[in-house]
């Protein structure tokens, strides 16, 4: 259960919000960083579930069943990078990535069961090149026309 907040740092990517994240906002004029930037961080919550422990290139990772309960921006990249554990093959939240490392969190945030800088390490190189390992599984959603519940379902390809 990890707020999100837009990255003030790097946008526009997202972070987990924290006290000293939403005291960096104040007295920042909307006109110009933009409205967006100052809205209130947003309630998130991704329940995970562990599938299996597999071997990528003599490197432990594991395959998760993901769910975000909340379906915020980015939230299933932003939550995994903040557990020290990113997605595999995320170029933004992932190792050395576009936005703030570990989900925006300080290092000593993290758990004490985050996956090393080597093993990151040692997972984005032997995943660079390759489309992230994410696959929505199942989605569901009213559409914003007809108003009809749709669900939609689909087998990974890795």
């Amino acid at each position: 259960d990890l707020p999100l907040m837009r990255d003030y740092e790097c946008p526009p990517f997202m972070r987990v919000s924290t006290d000293d994240h939403q005291r960096a906002l104040i007295g920042l004029d909307a006109e110009v960083v933009g409205k967006k930037m100052l809205e209130s961080p947003k309630d998130s919550l991704t329940t995970y579930e562990v599938v299996s422990r597999e071997d990528m290139d003599g490197n432990d990772v594991s395959r998760l069943t993901l769910t975000s309960i909340s379906g915020r921006t980015h939230q299933l990249n932003v939550h995994c990078a903040a557990i020290g554990h990113p997605i595999v093959g995320d170029t933004v939240y992932g190792f050395e990535g576009e936005a703030a490392a570990n989900g925006g969190l300080d290092e000593s945030a993290l758990p004490e069961d985050k996956a090393s800088a080597e093993l990151q390490q040692a997972i984005a190189s032997a995943s660079a090149g390759k489309p992230m390992c994410v696959h929505a599984k199942s989605i569901s959603f009213r559409h914003p026309v007809t108003k009809e519940d749709l669900s939609f379902e689909s087998t990974s390809s890795f």
